[in-house]
């Protein structure tokens, strides 16, 4: 199974809003399961469709940690919320809806499309969720911890936006202007030396 391309920030197809999925459809199967290979490889905990060229209301979700580096390895629990350990993962949601939110956290996040940045973002703490899951059946559930931050992190992407987006304007602008001015780092160095904590995750 290949490795889709990530879409980066400032690459303007990242703007685009995402359209309702009507029928859960095979390909769709397949596209998912691509997506979240691609994720894992990039060691990443979330991605959403927007962010690999396509417009279907769809995210692949997998906040638990890894054993290892290999790209099918799945995730254990950690230090996750009671909520959060009732919830089976990777999750697959097509068209999710948050019919709920309250509280408010802040996190670091980080994101596939943004590599290397990481910046505090405030978040709803809680939140109810509906989707259509891998095989077209209505879910609806509660999350809370860094799921629910996750969630909300792709759902933006359906909508066309970046967590740098929810940043104070000063600092919003300035994190756009100096990756647009020095760009990223090589894409061919090594994974494995990037530095990234316990405390950060890409999104």
């Amino acid at each position: 199974m290949g490795q889709l391309e990530i879409l980066k920030f400032p690459d303007p197809r990242l703007r685009r809003k995402c359209k309702p999925v009507r029928k859960v459809t095979e390909e769709l199967k397949e596209f998912a399961k691509e997506m979240l290979a691609t994720m894992y490889a990039y060691r990443g905990i979330g991605l959403a469709a927007a962010q690999v060229n396509r417009l279907e209301r769809l995210i692949v979700i997998d906040t638990r940690r890894p054993e290892g580096d290999d790209a099918e390895t799945r995730y254990e629990l950690g230090d996750e919320t009671e909520l959060e350990k009732k919830i089976t993962q990777p999750l697959i949601l097509f068209n999710p809806v948050i019919k709920k939110k309250d509280g408010k956290t802040t996190y670091s996040e980080g994101c596939l499309s943004v590599p290397t940045y990481f910046e505090i973002v405030e978040r709803a703490k809680h939140i109810v969720v509906e989707a259509l899951d891998e095989n077209g059946e209505v879910v609806n559930f509660e999350a809370d911890g860094l799921l629910a931050i996750c969630i909300q992190h792709e759902i933006d992407h359906l909508e066309g936006k970046l967590f740098i987006d929810r940043l104070s304007p000063i600092k919003s602008l300035r994190v756009k202007a100096k990756i647009k001015k020095f760009g990223y780092p090589d894409p061919n160095k090594d994974r494995d030396e990037e530095e990234v904590t316990d405390s950060q995750h890409r999104l």
